[in-house]
């Protein structure tokens, strides 16, 4: 009886896991990496929310300054806003340096005493799209580069064709180290189901390091209850209350992506993925039953395999698992390849035992806890 049990968990969670890739994950191969065309280019704000950035400002948003968005006339059809949230380092002197070279850089200082509105980044946040001149809005962090002067051509360019919300790839910069190798894979990993759901029609996230959206689209998420319920998480509050099945695109060209280091240690990148965790809670409930249980029957799938191994001979057990493996180490290839991660190939099976350990000890944020600071 004990046997049959886990057989049968094993099969159930093993058919659970070829249905999400046959349903969500083949999409990848169809998510084009050619360049967008810029017709119909309308005029777009970037925003920054930076507290105590002043170094990453400084090697970041001359990159930002001088992208090639230009009016028919050859000028910025474009402006940067950043919003420097009561900083207490030489942000503010940086930022008044880099305007008087810059016309088309605004910023907005939020002072220590100000009252607030909104939890954390969300009120940066807000004073910036009030600052907003345009209606296309590109939203990216401090610590982000750009590796194109066409960046902001790429992640707005849905928007020229109806789209309300963009979301695209915001990678690590490659290190050595097993750490930065595996926050690496899990932001492919992310990225693969987050872009698949979305050409399924079921957009959950989006990555606030590199996204876009229309003035409209935030606004709406602003004035929805749930926004205030974190201090960050204004990515994927942002695509749960404003995105839809037609109003969302993805963004694969590789130089829309943005780059960015991971944390140094595991201790300073769990917090940090605390934090990121936390907004998941507040995903509609088709969307966490879905990730739910993909993660659910991966940790089945790989617990039950490991006890039916250890049971005595299982050779068909090993086949067929060796084809769930050959699927989406395939799947993941396709995707590292599109968001050119080729270097991580080798250590695939390596890190898709550890995703097991990550949702294990990553569980109490992605179901109940919340994190209560941005920075």
């Amino acid at each position: 009886m004990y046997h049959l049990v886990v057989y049968s968990v094993f099969l159930f969670a093993l058919t659970a896991q070829f249905g999400y890739a046959v349903y969500f994950f083949v999409r990848i191969f169809r998510l084009p990496t050619s360049a967008v065309p810029s017709a119909n280019a309308c005029g777009a704000t970037i925003i920054i929310c930076a507290k105590n950035e002043v170094n990453n400002l400084a090697t970041n948003l001359p990159k930002l300054l001088t992208q090639h968005y230009f009016a028919k006339d050859g000028s910025p059809f474009f402006e940067v806003i950043v919003v420097n949230d009561a900083s207490t380092d030489d942000t503010e002197a940086l930022l008044n340096q880099l305007s008087a070279q810059y016309n088309h850089l605004k910023v907005v200082n939020i002072s220590q005493n100000e009252g607030r509105t909104l939890k954390g980044k969300k009120y940066a946040l807000s004073k910036g799209v009030m600052a907003a001149q345009y209606d296309w809005l590109a939203l990216i962090d401090a610590d982000c580069t750009v590796i194109s002067n066409q960046w902001l051509t790429q992640i707005t360019a849905p928007l020229a064709a109806g789209k309300e919300i963009v979301a695209g790839f915001g990678g690590y910069i490659s290190q050595s180290g097993l750490l930065n190798s595996f926050i690496r894979w899990e932001t492919l990993h992310t990225f693969l189901q987050y872009s698949t759901y979305a050409q399924a029609g079921l957009p959950y996230m989006a990555v606030g390091r590199n996204m876009a959206c229309t003035k409209q689209a935030l606004m709406r998420a602003q004035q929805a209850d749930v926004w205030n319920a974190l201090p960050g998480g204004d990515d994927d509050l942002l695509v749960r209350i404003a995105a839809t099945s037609g109003n969302t695109a993805i963004v694969c060209h590789p130089s829309s992506f943005t780059y960015t280091e991971s944390k140094p240690d595991w201790t300073s990148w769990a917090r940090q993925k605390q934090r990121h965790l936390s907004a998941g809670k507040y995903y509609k409930p088709a969307i966490k039953a879905l990730l739910g249980g993909y993660a659910l029957s991966h940790a089945a799938m790989w617990v039950t395999f490991f006890v039916l191994v250890a049971g005595g001979p299982a050779y068909w057990v090993i086949g067929i698992m060796a084809i769930r493996c050959a699927l989406y180490w395939t799947l993941w290839a396709v995707t590292a390849y599109k968001t050119q991660e080729k270097k991580l190939l080798f250590l695939f099976p390596a890190f898709d035992l550890g995703w097991l350990a990550y949702n294990f000890a990553f569980l109490p944020y992605i179901t109940w806890k919340n994190k209560q600071q941005w920075t």
